[in-house]
């Protein structure tokens, strides 16, 4: 009797984790578990990633500042990779700790191949772009995808 509770209660639980996954508009196809759908992004987080799709203009001047993943909690890249964008955080007069940090390659070189984790667009980068957004300054990131 235990047994079969059990299983009913993992078949509940992994119904209710697909409805979730379907309802923020992300498939099990299209994003692992921990990603998020750039559609529920912050408001602000949304501007930047438009604003990088026109190339600027950048609100601070340490928006396209090397990103140097010294935490070393993005995949390991060559240096210039990454990029980081002040994402504001309302109520505040400074930058705040919200950022997104893209990585693409800039100039000509092996792009990395389009999936549906990558973006394409961004006017700074010469194929298509990863995108991590970090709330608190650099010690957690979550992996953005389209």
């Amino acid at each position: 009797m235990f047994v079969r509770r059990c299983t009913w209660t993992m078949w509940g639980a992994l119904c209710a984790l697909v409805a979730v996954l379907l309802a923020g508009g992300v498939s099990a196809a299209h994003a692992a578990a921990g990603d998020l759908a750039a559609a529920r992004l912050p408001d602000e987080a949304r501007d930047v990633l438009k604003r990088l799709e026109r190339g600027g203009p950048y609100r601070y001047d340490r928006d396209g500042a090397v990103f140097g993943n010294y935490e070393r909690a993005l995949p390991p890249r060559d240096r210039g990779y990454y990029r980081e964008y002040t994402v504001d955080t309302p109520g505040l007069r400074h930058r705040g700790a919200r950022r997104l940090v893209i990585g693409c390659h800039r100039g000509s070189g092996v792009d990395l191949p389009a999936s549906s984790a990558t973006f394409a667009g961004f006017r700074d980068c010469a194929g298509p772009a990863e995108v991590y957004y970090t709330e608190d300054h650099y010690r957690s990131f979550t992996r953005v995808v389209p």
